[in-house]
């Protein structure tokens, strides 16, 4: 669906066509309406009730210009509060749309008017930024237009909108992966894999592994947390087939957007190689592949030229295995291609939680600064020497996954605490009041710098008993980065790099695997800056950030402490700020920060990509640099929305500015 502007906007268009001045340096206002609103959402597998724009999810793609000054009426027509984030887009910090940290929000019955300049071209997205109306259909498309036209020309354009959409309400899925976190895990180890790998392993070994996360209370099979969706395109399921048409030899642009709650995507055109030439909204120089990951809430611009008088499948197949979105590029309505089957899930291992076993021996778990709150996520089977029964776990409760405890374990010492709940519990624990959790109406917003109304984190297991998994300070100068030092290598561009692994994707694992027939897969190190978008300088400083998390409890977090437990990070305008990601949990996480560009550093200088979306596997260390040009407050977070609501979010706060208008290396922005 494409986007028709108000009245005031249309008419101005008139009058720059009938006056030749649409390339005009500067364009006028361009006035939009949106309004926010319950509907209907039918994915040809079932319908249930949701949230949208101007009557429909995904709403309108909204067509801005480069240098355009866009006006955008936002009308609430809900029961409750809401708010519209412009993701990816740069623009004042009162314009970026979210509660209590941009603004109030958009009570019910009310319009809120965004105005902000647009200073910048590609493909992004707006989504609600409010509890979990995003994952309940409150997302929509941008494309901006560059003034002098695509770098790269096509003779068709496609939005291709990913999302996926599941049969319970946001609420709901954040209160059942609180009871359970493995709730909505389909894929759960059967006694039959066992006997499967002591075929293929041998007893031993096959028996270790299955210690090894049962010490983790952690599955091999927790690659997505959130199963039993429906994989949508452009709002159409797998059967209802949403269809771009093309002529044989035309070249077609597919603007692919991950609006997902949860979902990475891995996307393939099965007899078509695509060659990307945008991410997440910025020009990089073509490469061409057969398959790419799609984090959630990246955006990738691909270039295909199907020459055949025949239909294609586009597949997206979710990273777990568990669900998939189809849809079809053909020269005619009504046509279709054969849809692949969905490849055998991977398994997690212990190689992506960085683990080397033979350099663990004698380690002193108990010095790690895991302290009474649980074990490190990157704390596998027990090495020698190791004292378990000094962990502090707490009282009570097995993993879901503990096989019999080691000869001399402990393991009713080791206790998920008070408050703490098993792997396998389904009733809370004794005295946790789930009603009171705030997971009912409204829930946790994704950027509330306080709990919503009525949530109470002391009794979530958060507290004595029920600390994170990193949730206490790491002992003195260890650096959990380092934690696999035997089988770790610093790469070129000095992200911590696993041997023989890609060090974005992890795809040793097999978390990542080979295209079909052998063909080559798009990885972070394959991208390059069209243009730079800042001089080279060296960064002024670097803030670590451990991503951290419980899985047995559902709480996510960034240096083991909570959002609403947290300091904001402080930045001062005009510095450069090197970010270090170190991922300690099973997860991988889809990083963004908000009003500034994040230079994802592949080891390539002043050509680095720069992204609004940094995705981190697994057991990975990953850097980025940001230009501090953006003064305000903004949100930073995992873009998965459950983890961001369970803690893994941080406010930031740029301190000082420009004396005067002045035009920084980089993007225009708007001082105010």
């Amino acid at each position: 669906m494409n986007w028709i502007p108000g009245r005031s906007s249309l008419a101005l268009t008139v009058m720059a066509l009938g006056f030749g001045l649409a390339q005009s340096a500067t364009l006028q206002a361009g006035t939009y309406d949106l309004s926010v609103d319950r509907v209907t959402i039918d994915t040809g597998d079932f319908t249930k009730t949701g949230i949208g724009y101007n009557g429909a999810s995904p709403g309108p793609v909204l067509r801005f210009a480069e240098g355009e000054d866009v006006v955008i009426n936002v009308t609430n027509n809900l029961d409750e509060s809401t708010s519209i984030h412009w993701h990816g887009l740069i623009l004042p910090f009162q314009m970026d749309g979210v509660p209590k940290i941009s603004f109030d929000g958009i009570a019910p019955g009310q319009t809120f008017t965004y105005r902000f300049p647009i200073r910048q071209t590609g493909t992004y997205w707006f989504h609600s930024h409010t509890g979990f109306q995003e994952p309940d259909g409150a997302f929509g498309a941008i494309v901006i237009t560059p003034k002098s036209g695509e770098a790269i020309a096509s003779d068709r354009d496609y939005v291709v909108q990913l999302t996926d959409k599941h049969p319970h309400s946001g609420d709901r899925i954040m209160r059942n992966l609180k009871l359970m976190p493995d709730y909505y895990n389909r894929k759960q180890r059967t006694l039959g894999d066992f006997f499967d790998d002591v075929a293929s392993k041998g007893f031993d070994a096959t028996l270790a592994d299955r210690a090894a996360w049962g010490e983790m209370r952690m599955m091999p099979t927790d690659i997505e947390d959130l199963q039993g969706f429906t994989g949508l395109i452009n709002g159409k399921g797998p059967e209802q087939n949403w269809t771009g048409i093309f002529k044989p030899g035309e070249k077609v642009r597919l603007r692919f957007i991950n609006s997902s709650a949860m979902t990475y995507y891995d996307l393939r055109i099965p007899g078509l190689q695509m060659t990307v030439v945008q991410a997440d909204g910025n020009d990089v120089k073509p490469v061409t592949v057969d398959e790419l990951r799609i984090a959630v809430a990246e955006t990738y611009d691909v270039i295909v030229q199907p020459k055949e008088d025949r239909a294609y499948t586009i597949f997206a197949e979710s990273m777990g295995r568990s669900g998939f979105a189809r849809g079809t590029l053909a020269p005619r309505p009504g046509m279709v291609a054969d849809v692949p089957e969905l490849r055998p899930a991977s398994l997690l291992t212990m190689s992506d939680m960085g683990m080397d076993h033979g350099s663990m021996a004698g380690m002193d778990h108990a010095a790690m600064g895991h302290g009474t709150g649980g074990m490190s996520q990157a704390e596998a089977a027990p090495a020698a020497g190791m004292d378990h029964a000094a962990m502090g776990h707490g009282t009570g409760g097995t993993s879901q996954a503990d096989p019999a405890p080691a000869q001399g374990m402990d393991h009713a010492a080791m206790g998920h605490g008070t408050g703490g709940m098993s792997r396998a519990d389904s009733p809370p624990a004794q005295g946790m009041d789930h009603a009171a959790m705030g997971h009912g109406t409204g829930g946790m917003s994704q950027a509330d710098s306080t709990p919503a109304q009525g949530m109470d984190h002391a009794a979530m297991g958060h507290g004595t008993g029920g600390m994170s998994q990193a949730e206490a300070a790491p002992a003195a100068g260890m650096d959990h980065s380092k934690m696999d030092a035997a089988a770790m290598r610093q790469g070129a561009a000095g992200t911590t790099e696993r041997a023989g692994q890609d060090p974005f994707y992890a795809k040793g694992s097999g978390l990542l695997p080979s295209a079909a027939n052998g063909g080559k897969v798009l990885s972070y190190a394959d991208l390059r800056a069209a243009r730079p978008l800042y001089p080279e300088r060296a960064p002024t400083r670097e803030i670590e950030l451990r991503l951290t998390g419980n899985m047995e409890r559902y709480s996510w977090s960034i240096n083991g402490i909570k959002y609403e437990d947290a300091e904001p990070i402080r930045l001062k305008y005009g510095e450069r700020v090197r970010f270090k990601f170190v991922n300690e949990t099973m997860m991988t996480h889809p990083m963004h920060l908000h009003g500034m560009w994040s230079i994802l550093d592949v080891g390539a200088g002043q050509w680095n990509p720069v992204k609004h979306v940094v995705s981190v596997a697994p057991g990975t260390t990953l850097y980025m640099e940001t230009e501090v040009d953006a003064p305000g407050q903004w949100a930073f977070h995992c873009h998965l929305s459950y983890h961001a609501a369970s803690g893994m979010f941080r406010k930031v706060i740029v301190e000082g500015g420009p004396k005067k208008a002045v035009q920084i290396a980089g993007p225009q922005r708007s001082e105010g």
